[in-house]
């Protein structure tokens, strides 16, 4: 097998074929997928490999101490010949991954041949093909998390082992100096626990990454910004906590750390920096300054990690295997977010060239993942939905309308009782035609809402150049062709859920977008517009870090005979009804999501779909149909920067939020009769639109993603995997 080493006393780096370690017992035989170069400590060691005798002494003070008590226990010729023996060896490189297991050894229950696995350590998580890991140095990985992400364990390990250190409260304010990878998970963890963060780095592009995934504020440790940053989140007291996440030999980050720190406030080195504490500062202060050991209770010593002791979890809760698995869970939730620290995925057949091009700065990076041979046959089974793009020439600027000629193709029972009630005997709206396949219904239509004409003829109502909007409230195997055909006539319309059910439906109806240069579309997605969310929304404010949100639809059971049943001709219910709540957790996120991961109850239509979105946020969509008729129907739970915000059937909201003077709580709510969604306050955005010729309520490159979204579950599902949503 290959592996990576170098020779300490040349610098030199190879990829070496090495015997295939054996599977001992007590731990497993991985073999890799991704491993990680820690661009922190690992080029650290590569840079002083490559400096003079003299330069590796003054780098490591630590060794030359223990060099020297060995020339006065030995004497001078047996320590040459030892340390000699020593630096011209090679050593492994390497100390995060994930692979599969591909041989357990004795003693070993907890996973079997061709599970996935995380694995830590720098004897044994090397950047090699195949490694034994012992027990307590590894840990499965969840359903759903690509092996690339997995690979983050052990770093995520260290920064959180760094975050509980600084015993970080919901509320507080942290300060990380340094934002390269540990700093940037410190970040996101730090957000994660409620704490507004300030970031500091000499490096614009690290910043801006860090206040991208939840930052409040991030600058140069120069710059006066930092500083008016913790002045104004702590009110002049200064930060609770510091992080020293930097390298280096300059003793500015422990200097700022005093300066902006509280009065009392916790320091904790997790990088390897200099620690030079002026103590004047330190002292009138009394700041308490701690250290973090890499990935937590464990770490070296023999019997936790080579002979697989494990400590009380009533005596050490967080030890270094429980923070491997709890970092692997928050990836997996989408609390904290990977992705976007991936500067570069390298082959391992390059991993000497792409060590020099870190070392040489051609390769500017924060994460750099090897990837050996099986993830590449991995990465291309792996599940991808294309998220079709949006191309329309602008339209013509439209003269604003006194009033209004409406059309409705349909009018069965979401059309009669949730649409037209809004719409009848409105001032400057119009009921001009209405179209069914059956004469009755349009003339009971025409009857109850005062259309002007009932047709069954479709061309009459298209051709009609006096109609303004048309409405679509057909069956939903017929959305997609009446909504083509409607935007090539050249009319504004209004679809109801879903817009398609297929890939190619939708596809004709952007094409019929782009060739008609109409794309004056509205689908019925009304959950954003109910008064009670919109209200609760605007007193949460658009999140700043990651979010999550929980939404649980209390769907029922269908009826006998409903037409939802029908999945082989309208789409399963979900693909039906799913549009809507997809839809409100991209509008209260503010994103259209990247990947989506569904599952389902055996021998039911239960659902629990996974969102994920840019920045970390997550929305889990439960749509169960098992649940108690009495409870309500949808409840949504929105938390992120310190606030909650909940939603109770569109008949009450909340909002917690914390902060310098407390926590606060504001509640509205509504009488049960009164639950309203949206849907007349969507027909008054989309009649607004039609009137003046404005942009439509909702934009167009939102629709078509959640209705890929809508595709994407039933992908996951036939797949039993996530799946990426890319657009094209």
């Amino acid at each position: 097998m290959k592996q990576v080493v170098q020779n300490y006393k040349s610098g030199e780096l190879a990829l070496l074929d090495v015997p295939v370690p054996g599977c001992k017992p007590g731990g497993v035989l991985v073999r890799s997928l991704y491993s990680l170069i820690s661009t922190g400590t690992e080029m650290m060691k590569v840079s002083e490999a490559g400096m003079s005798m003299v330069g590796k002494a003054r780098s490591r003070p630590d060794q030359v101490a223990k060099v020297m008590q060995s020339v006065a226990t030995n004497g001078v010729g047996a320590t040459y010949r030892k340390v000699m023996n020593k630096l011209d060896s090679y050593t492994p490189l390497g100390y995060s991954l994930c692979g599969v297991v591909e041989q357990v050894g004795a003693g070993i229950d907890d996973v079997a041949v061709g599970d996935l696995v995380a694995c830590a350590g720098n004897e044994f998580a090397l950047h090699a093909e195949l490694n034994w890991v012992p027990q307590n140095l590894y840990a499965r990985v969840p359903d759903g998390l690509a092996p690339r992400h997995a690979a983050f364990g052990t770093v995520g390990s260290i920064a959180m082992q760094g975050v509980r250190q600084g015993e970080p409260q919901l509320g507080e304010v942290a300060l990380v100096i340094g934002l390269g990878l540990i700093g940037q998970l410190v970040v996101q963890l730090l957000a994660a626990s409620g704490v507004r963060v300030v970031g500091v780095d000499p490096d614009p592009a690290r910043c801006e990454l860090a206040e991208r995934l939840g930052a409040a504020a991030c600058g140069d440790p120069a710059s006066a910004g930092v500083a008016a940053a913790v002045a104004e989140l702590t009110g002049g007291h200064g930060v609770d906590q510091v992080y020293l996440a930097a390298g280096g030999s300059s003793n500015q980050p422990v200097e700022l750390a005093a300066q902006l720190s509280r009065d009392r406030g916790r320091i904790v080195d997790i990088g390897k920096c200099r620690l030079d504490l002026p103590w004047n500062a330190y002292y009138e202060k009394e700041l308490d300054v701690r250290f973090s050991r890499s990935y937590g209770p464990g770490r070296y010593d023999p019997a936790y990690e080579l002979e697989g002791r494990d400590y009380p979890i009533g005596y050490v809760r967080w030890t270094e295997r429980r923070n491997l698995a709890c970092f692997l869970d928050l990836l997996a939730r989408g609390s904290v977010d990977v992705e976007p620290l991936v500067s570069k995925v390298a082959d391992f057949d390059d991993a000497v060239e792409t060590y020099q091009l870190l070392k040489d700065g051609g390769l500017k990076a924060v994460a750099v993942l090897f990837q050996y041979p099986d993830a590449a046959v991995e990465a291309v089974d792996a599940p991808v939905l294309n998220v079709p793009a949006v191309a329309a020439r602008p339209a013509p600027a439209r003269a604003a309308k006194a009033s209004l000629r409406l059309a409705f193709i349909g009018a069965g029972n979401y059309a009669t009782s949730m649409l037209l009630p809004h719409l009848a005997r409105r001032d400057g709206v119009e009921l001009s035609t209405v179209v069914t396949t059956t004469a009755l219904s349009a003339a009971n239509a025409q009857r109850k809402f005062g259309f002007a004409e009932a047709t069954t003829d479709l061309d009459a109502v298209l051709g009609d150049p006096s109609v303004d909007a048309v409405f679509v409230a057909t069956r939903h195997s017929s959305h997609a062709a009446l909504t083509e055909r409607a935007l090539r006539a050249g009319k504004t319309v209004f679809v109801e859920k879903p817009l398609a059910l297929t890939g190619d439906e939708l596809a004709g109806v952007l094409a019929a977008v782009e060739e008609s240069g109409n794309e004056r579309l509205q689908v019925g997605f009304n959950r954003r517009f109910a008064p009670l969310l919109q209200e609760a929304r605007g007193r949460f404010g658009a999140p700043t870090g990651p979010a999550s949100l929980r939404y649980l639809v209390n769907a029922g059971k269908l009826e006998h005979g409903s037409w939802y049943l029908k999945q082989d001709t309208e789409g399963s219910r979900f693909e039906g009804e799913g549009g809507h709540f997809i839809d409100t957790a991209s509008w209260l996120l503010g994103a259209d999501p990247v990947s989506v991961y569904a599952v389902t109850t055996p021998g039911n239509e239960d659902l629990q779909v996974l969102l994920r979105y840019p920045g970390g946020s997550t929305a889990t969509i439960s749509y169960v149909s098992n649940g108690a008729p009495g409870f309500p129907k949808e409840t949504l739970d929105l938390v992120a920067d310190g606030q909650v915000l909940r939603l109770d059937d569109f008949v009450r909201a909340s909002v917690y939020s914390s902060g310098t003077a407390g926590s606060k709580r504001w509640v509205s709510s509504r009488l049960p009769k009164a639950r309203d969604k949206g849907q007349r306050a969507e027909l008054d955005a989309f009649l607004e639109a039609v009137r003046t010729g404005g942009p439509m309520p909702v934009p167009l490159e939102s629709l078509v993603a959640t209705t890929a979204a809508t595709f994407a579950v039933r992908a996951s599902l036939a797949a039993d995997a996530p799946v990426t949503l890319e657009r094209t």
